[in-house]
């Protein structure tokens, strides 16, 4: 297959090079900062590359070992039965913090529930994020503030409304130039985050249909860290998953996935790409879910030690670390700060979580409909009555 290079965003008949999908399945990929730490050149995305100042990727590095630290402390609350459940993004954080950096303000993001590093770069309070699997709220956050979405628990049902919101943004933006806005003004994007797992439901499939259909300003996102909970990718899809894209009229690109610069230039070409009218881009991102789908899996039933070790030789962290070193774009006293941040991030977390109450149980059942009604009632005074049989229990062991 010959390569071609890849036209800037707004271009018309988008040919293949050797990461865009082309003609046939190809298993390459964009990467730009190698596992060993040394910074490659790319055809395409090297100028992407080229835009980023020494002050944004050590960013990148603070970022990523921050979420890392806010991963190993929610874990630890969950361990000690303060969270009812947790889910880890160690090994991710590249794919998520190069994403991330990469949107802009009135960008919207739809994540499904592992985009706590997605949610580090548009400004939402991470303890926010622990109401919810402290089962002590539906959500915990308000979306409009940061323009980040609540969590979605149910597999890729955020991928319909992703499209769905960029596909009002079009209309709005119409609206607005009909009016005599400029052209410019206001343009924005979508991005929907899944997983390799949520890419075999239905939803993905009709989201990316009307995406293509109305050219919607979307970027599907897909982390793929290679296990659907236990299902590996190699059983969910028979060609890399970035090749979905063609049967639907739109670039897929296949991105390092620990590679936070390629991943940055990637999703910063693809949104562009997007604002700019030219219809969707399907981003998989090749990375490695290190620990367990959550923290109610064990990973060891499924996978080999060995696999493991191998993909932890590719930690995002460690290759910005070494290329910031050789660089001489950081030095000791910055890693040793931005360990100490993030040690303080985890203490808040920890203070603030132990801090949040359940709220009053009536107030759930005042929640499930706008009106009073009889079944809820009935189902409130059974509950009531069941919980007062361990009043007694809560006052020995106060005493």
């Amino acid at each position: 297959m010959g390569s071609t290079q890849l036209p800037a965003p707004g271009l018309e008949g988008m040919q293949a090079d050797r990461q865009i999908v082309g003609d046939e399945p190809s298993t390459e990929m964009v990467q730009l900062l190698g596992p060993d730490g040394k910074l490659g050149a790319d055809p395409v995305f090297s100028d992407y590359a080229k835009r980023l100042e020494p002050e944004q990727l050590r960013g990148f590095y603070a970022d990523m070992a921050k979420i890392r630290r806010f991963d190993q402390e929610a874990t630890a609350l969950q361990r000690q039965g303060e969270l009812a459940l947790w889910v880890p993004l160690t090994g991710q954080e590249a794919a998520q913090i190069g994403s991330g950096r990469a949107t802009q303000p009135q960008d919207y993001i739809f994540p499904t529930y592992r985009e706590h590093g997605v949610a580090l770069t548009r400004n939402v309070d991470l303890a926010e994020l622990l109401r919810q699997f402290r089962g002590i709220t539906n959500g915990g956050w308000d979306p409009n503030e940061n323009n980040f979405h609540l969590y979605t628990l149910v597999l890729a049902a955020q991928t319909l409304h992703a499209v769905g919101y960029a596909m009002g943004i079009q209309r709005d933006q119409k609206a607005a130039q009909d009016q005599g806005g400029s052209k410019d003004a206001g343009k924005a994007a979508v991005v929907a985050y899944f997983g390799d797992g949520a890419s075999s439901e239905g939803d993905v499939h009709e989201s990316m249909v009307f995406a293509s259909s109305y050219k919607a300003p979307v970027v599907f996102f897909c982390q793929n860290n290679h296990y659907a909970i236990s299902v590996p990718s190699s059983v969910q899809t028979r060609v890399p998953l970035a090749n979905r894209a063609k049967g639907y009229g739109f670039p897929g690109i296949r991105v390092d996935g620990n590679d936070v610069i390629a991943v940055h230039a990637v999703t910063e070409w693809a949104l562009e790409h997007a604002r700019e009218g030219n219809g969707p881009v399907l981003i998989e991102a090749y990375t490695y879910r290190v620990g367990a789908h959550t923290t109610a899996d064990d990973p060891t039933k499924y996978r080999l030690k060995e696999e493991e070790t191998s993909w932890r030789d590719k930690d995002p962290l460690e290759r910005l670390e070494t290329y910031l070193r050789a660089e001489g774009l950081a030095d000791d006293d910055f890693f040793a700060k931005v360990k100490a941040d993030g040690d303080e991030l985890a203490s808040y977390i920890r203070r603030t979580t132990l801090e949040l109450k359940a709220p009053e149980i009536r107030a759930s059942f005042e929640n499930v409909y706008a009106e009073a009604h009889p079944l809820v009632a009935e189902e409130l005074a059974w509950f009531e009555e069941y919980s007062a049989g361990f009043e007694g229990d809560e006052e020995e062991e106060a005493n």
